[in-house]
């Protein structure tokens, strides 16, 4: 299953594309003319990155717009079940997280555990591979960013959302520090009902509604409340 570059040694870069490179190290102008010369976003490599995956990664939240607009796909899996969005947690870039929740990212992905197929590739192209069933939160829990938290469980992330060990995001977490107490009052005060009516029409409309929300015939200060404005 591993991919070998020329010189015989493994190495899940052995495929990538200009695109992830560009998008990687934050070359804007290079990814634009890419794009516009029809190179596809959504390239994957042997391990299932993305371009997205690799700016979001890097905190290139400028790449990661020009991704997005050009069709970039916001939930895609990397092998070992990332998405962009715990990419840029696991990065701590703030300004590509929020990128990405205002792009209709899911912050509650569906775990699944690994097929076979995915444990031979993590064992073999992608050995240092974390397992499946982590979310964002569990990103922002042990890159420990209160504000990545908060942003993400403003957007509806799942507190008690289990990883493949059996934790919640909290249990990340040293007990009685500012996160910990930050997921103890998250775990005990319920959302508010309009917090829930923003999120249940959110996920109604759908990521290609979103940018229709603006059109919506209800007042303004809605509108920019169900677009976190």
């Amino acid at each position: 299953m591993a991919m070998y570059t020329a010189g015989g040694d493994i190495g899940s870069w052995a495929d990538r594309t200009p695109v992830h490179e560009a998008a990687r190290e934050g070359q804007i102008l290079l990814l634009k003319e890419l794009i516009d010369s029809g190179c596809c976003v959504n390239l994957v490599t042997v391990d299932s990155i993305t371009p997205l995956h690799e700016a979001c990664l890097q905190g290139q939240t400028q790449c990661a717009q020009l991704l997005i607009t050009a069709g970039a796909q916001v939930d895609a899996r990397n092998i070992d079940g990332s998405t962009p969005l715990c990419d840029a947690c696991a990065s701590g870039s703030l300004e590509c997280v929020q990128l990405l929740l205002a792009n209709g990212a899911k912050v509650n992905p569906p775990l699944f555990t690994a097929s076979p197929l995915h444990e031979a590739c993590m064992s073999g192209a992608n050995v240092n591979a974390a397992k499946l069933h982590e979310t964002a939160l569990h990103h922002a829990a042990k890159v420990k960013s209160k504000d990545l938290i908060e942003m993400l469980i403003e957007f509806g992330g799942d507190v008690y959302a289990r990883d493949n060990r059996g934790k919640k995001p909290a249990d990340y977490t040293w007990p009685s520090s500012p996160l910990a107490k930050c997921f103890e009052y998250y775990e005990k005060t319920p959302k508010t009902l309009a917090q829930l009516c923003r999120l249940s029409l959110r996920k109604a409309i759908g990521i290609r509604g979103l940018d229709k929300v603006a059109k919506l015939n209800i007042p303004p200060r809605l509108i920019e409340y169900l677009s976190y404005n």
